[in-house]
């Protein structure tokens, strides 16, 4: 939880985290499904096109005569081929198509850098984001939640620290993304492990033991009987997160726990897509080849007659 949501929460009086969920907390980070549709090209290509645009644009798509869907995908094919050599390359469409899923932190991060860039010169200093987040609250040396204000700046200033690639405690858009989002790059992930493993070592030995590890998910709270997932979730403990049977969970374990090497759905999905265009087999695509087969790659009407129902910005 970030910062910013954990004080709305604080202000608006909610209750973020509840004593006894009924539904287990799951700190792992999975990468997410690229649509929620049956990936069978023989009934529809409705997946490709979630996988290629994203759900909300694929949407947009479906309004627009294949005329302006093959106009707006060639663009997009352009940005698409990043070193412009003219041809698209299962990399190159990997790397889009992971853009397109997670254009939502993009989105976030365009929010959150206009309050935090107070002097518009397109980056964000440590200090402009210590005064625009915690300013007005470290004038108070005793708060009325009590909730520890300095403590998580702390925590904050060490993840900006982590993110900030050349040490300059200025964070370029890139670098405030990592910071905002650290679970979605490589460099950052000792920093997911790190925060977590805090959050859950409530005697501060270093480790993470089971009742712990219980403890994070599920609280007593009187009750004799716990649920079945809890004891599933004891098992699981036993039996594959404590890898050297010491009776706790140190970094690596925790990381392949909360950090698993997930299948990479965005490769299998741009090699489906390059295997299906690529007509003269040399292993990647022209901006010909992919609008030859705009309907795999985005949806249209179709028929090409009256106006588009949605229009959007350019990508």
């Amino acid at each position: 939880m970030s910062i910013q949501q954990l004080l709305l929460c604080l202000s608006l009086g909610v209750a973020c985290v509840s004593a006894k969920p009924t539904e287990k907390k799951d700190r792992v980070h999975h990468e997410a499904q690229l649509s929620d549709k049956v990936h069978d090209d023989a009934q529809s290509f409705d997946y490709d096109h979630d996988a290629f645009l994203g759900a909300d644009e694929a949407k947009t798509f479906d309004q627009l005569t294949p005329e302006e869907s093959k106009e707006r995908l060639g663009k997009i094919v352009s940005k698409i081929d990043e070193d412009k050599d003219g041809f698209v390359t299962v990399e190159e469409l990997k790397d889009w198509i992971k853009f397109a899923q997670k254009r939502w932190i993009y989105e976030d991060v365009e929010r959150q850098w206009k309050g935090h860039d107070l002097n518009e010169d397109g980056l964000i200093s440590w200090e402009e984001y210590k005064n625009a987040t915690y300013g007005y609250i470290l004038d108070d040396p005793d708060p009325d939640d009590g909730f520890n204000y300095k403590q998580m700046m702390v925590r904050d200033e060490r993840r900006f620290k982590m993110a900030d690639k050349d040490g300059d405690l200025t964070a370029t858009k890139e670098e405030f993304t990592a910071f905002l989002h650290p679970e979605e790059y490589d460099y950052m992930k000792d920093i997911v492990v790190q925060e977590t493993m805090e959050d859950i070592d409530k005697n501060g030995d270093g480790f993470i033991d089971l009742e712990e590890y219980i403890g994070d998910m599920y609280s007593h709270d009187g009750d004799t009987d716990e649920p079945e997932w809890v004891k599933t979730e004891r098992e699981q403990f036993v039996e594959f997160r404590d890898k050297n049977r010491d009776g706790k969970m140190d970094k690596e374990e925790t990381k392949d726990w909360i950090l698993p090497s997930d299948y990479d759905h965005a490769e299998a999905e741009a090699r489906h897509l390059v295997y299906e265009s690529d007509q003269n087999k040399d292993g990647k695509l022209t901006k010909e080849e992919i609008v030859d087969k705009y309907d795999l790659f985005v949806g249209s009407q179709a028929t090409d007659f009256g106006e588009a129902l949605v229009r959007h910005d350019e990508f």
